[in-house]
């Protein structure tokens, strides 16, 4: 009797009392009103934000992020390229090189160039994050001409993040 009580209860399943996390990516420093605050800007520091994500799909060879300014005149403004992130994100100052690789900008440098829109305006910064089934085989400095191209029939799933950032007018009396 002891035996089939035994045998019994090695070949039951362990209940998953959780699903694991969907695919999410955030930005802790974006304020609760969606607003990046000035240090991670052309108006103040110009550091790279802190960028989180989880439940990273299942057959993930890589990830990488785009950080863009739909609202900017013409194209969409590149503000970052960067991939083959490590897994748990970036801390914010991140800069590649060992730990992962960086594009060039729409201001023509390579890694983070933050939020600088024109005065007076408000623009929206969005944070995507693609899970790709292949390493991008690509330089540093690439451009988002090349990531895009290089990505295609790669994407096993994409998620966002966004914010927002005003410059002030330089007649509205804010210094």
């Amino acid at each position: 009797m002891l035996l089939m009580l035994l045998w019994i209860g090695c070949g039951a399943e362990p209940e998953d009392t959780e699903p694991p996390p969907a695919f999410a990516v955030t930005v802790p420093s974006v304020l609760d009103d969606g607003t990046i605050p000035e240090v991670y800007t052309c108006d103040g520091d110009d550091l790279s934000p802190e960028v989180r994500w989880e439940g990273v799909p299942e057959g993930t060879a890589q990830l990488q992020l785009t950080v863009d300014d739909p609202d900017a005149p013409g194209a969409a403004f590149v503000h970052w390229l960067a991939w083959g992130l490590p897994d748990a994100g970036l801390g914010e100052g991140a800069t590649g090189g060992a730990d992962f690789t960086e594009g060039q900008n729409g201001f023509g440098n390579v890694g983070w160039g933050g939020p600088c829109p024109p005065e007076g305006e408000t623009h929206t910064y969005v944070f995507k994050l693609t899970a790709l089934s292949a390493a991008l085989e690509l330089e540093e400095g690439a451009t988002r001409l090349d990531v895009g191209p290089a990505m295609a029939g790669l994407v096993l799933e994409q998620v966002q993040a966004t914010g927002t950032y005003a410059r002030p007018s330089s007649d509205s009396g804010v210094e």
